[in-house]
């Protein structure tokens, strides 16, 4: 048994309960994080000379971010963790990862990817002025930093992170100038009855709703964004409300997100199969009910599988560290499996909620107007990407990539992508899933052509 290499990429809440069952089972996992330490994004620690409380940093999910941090801690000795370490491919069944500047090749028996998500971000006029940031950069800079990103923020897109975080900021003091959210009032509260499967997470989020509207914050449902305005900088917002008057929110910076992306490029790199989810209208790896994916031996755990939030990464990493014990031969408590995987089917409930209470707009990047860069990285215009398929004749997305170069930068289209394909299906006069997704390309993040050189075991 101490001879099976046990590899998790990613510290979150997922990595960290995925970790800790290997190690319950007598094996000394290899844990790999791209952060300084761990946490995740949604349990990321603060600076070690900051000394906010955990109720200050955390609000309703202290005591789930100390339990998430004192089981990583309490592992120490028992992993062998890898902070600061990127993992950027899977190929002949080994993660290739480099940290300071020097690549090594580890091979595994089984392999648990953890990799969180990311922002899902939608084109708008003005998206590329300084003073734009995702969802999750604004949180970032909150919690790393203890600042805010301006002085007079708007939050603008939908899904839960968009109240959460517009709560935080204005829990902390931050001047939030106005909440615009492009999902109906009335899907929400239709929603309601999937969502009630959880009423403590629902309590939650209607609660961050309640505090905004307290503290005098404008929040608008349904809205239409127009242009986020500016010459060198943010400076103001402009939007259609849902009775189609058109408004200006002064601000110095906005906070953008449409709900969140699962990362799924070292899935792909892995060869693992991919479906496209209806719900939510992306491509996910396809997995069985206990996180196996296609490949043999390679699992996936949280919100790099499927989004369904912190507690329900914590399940599935347990749930997929359980599956790969039980596939090379340990013993395996059975009852705790169909205790952890009903408790993700109530959760699969409450992400449907999710769904329809804050659908991904894809009227909205179909009518991103012409001059608008979608993909900023290659800075590949709506209007170009448009021209792929009307004058070049790009069938899919990979074709379109190949003939304009859009999702072709450093994100490799994490944040184009969507957008892209909703331009290109709409042009094509097909459904988003049938011009395909963009496929991963190593290294999944930029490296030094150095870092190959000399790869150690």
């Amino acid at each position: 048994m101490a001879d099976l290499r046990v590899v998790i990429v990613g510290a979150g809440p997922a990595g960290i309960r995925a970790a800790q069952t290997f190690v319950e089972a007598g094996l000394r996992p290899i844990v790999i994080d791209e952060g300084n330490t761990s946490g995740g994004q949604i349990y990321r620690r603060q600076p070690a000379q900051f000394r906010r409380s955990y109720e200050t940093l955390y609000g309703f999910e202290a005591k789930s971010a100390k339990a998430i941090h004192d089981a990583f801690d309490g592992l120490v000795g028992r992993v062998d963790y890898r902070p600061e370490t990127l993992a950027w491919n899977i190929y002949d069944r080994a993660v290739h990862t480099m940290r300071d500047g020097v690549a090594h090749r580890i091979p595994f028996d089984a392999l648990v990817l953890a990799t969180g998500a990311t922002d899902r971000l939608l084109p708008i006029k003005g998206w590329t002025l300084p003073g734009c940031y995702s969802m999750g950069a604004a949180q970032i800079v909150l919690k790393a930093q203890a600042c805010a990103i301006g002085r007079q923020v708007v939050f603008l897109g939908t899904g839960p992170l968009l109240y959460l975080v517009s709560y935080q900021y204005a829990k902390a003091g931050a001047d939030v100038a106005a909440v615009l959210d492009t999902s109906a009032l009335s899907g929400q509260i239709h929603a309601l009855g999937l969502m009630t499967s959880r009423p403590g997470v629902l309590a939650k989020g209607l609660c961050y709703r309640a505090q905004l509207l307290a503290r005098g914050v404008p929040v608008h449902n349904g809205v239409t964004p127009v242009e986020i305005e500016g010459t060198n900088q943010v400076e103001a917002v402009r939007f259609r409300t849902r009775s189609g008057v058109e408004r200006r929110v002064a601000c110095d910076a906005v906070g953008l997100g449409f709900h969140l992306r699962s990362e799924t490029q070292l899935a792909d790199l892995a060869r693992c199969a991919f479906v496209f989810d209806e719900d939510l209208a992306q491509w996910r790896p396809k997995t069985d009910s206990d996180g196996r994916a296609s490949v043999k031996g390679i699992y996936l755990a949280g919100d790099g599988a499927r989004v369904l939030g912190a507690d329900a990464a914590e399940n599935s990493g347990q749930l997929a560290a359980l599956a790969a014990l039980q596939d090379l031969g340990l013993p395996v408590a059975v009852r705790r499996m169909d205790a952890l995987r009903r408790e993700q089917q109530r959760m699969e409930q409450f992400r449907r909620g999710l769904a329809r209470a804050f659908p991904w707009p894809a009227d909205l990047a179909r009518a991103v107007a012409e001059d608008v860069l979608v993909c900023r990285c290659e800075a590949i215009t709506a209007g170009e990407l448009r021209s792929t398929a009307t004058l070049k004749g790009a069938p899919e997305l990979n074709r379109a990539k190949a003939l304009s170069r859009v999702g072709m930068g450093r994100c490799q289209g994490r944040y184009c992508g969507s957008a892209a394909a909703e331009i290109l299906a709409d042009v094509r006069g097909e459904r988003v899933e049938a011009v395909g997704r963009l496929r991963g390309q190593a290294p999944v993040k930029p490296l030094p052509l150095s870092a190959v050189r000399g790869a150690a075991s």
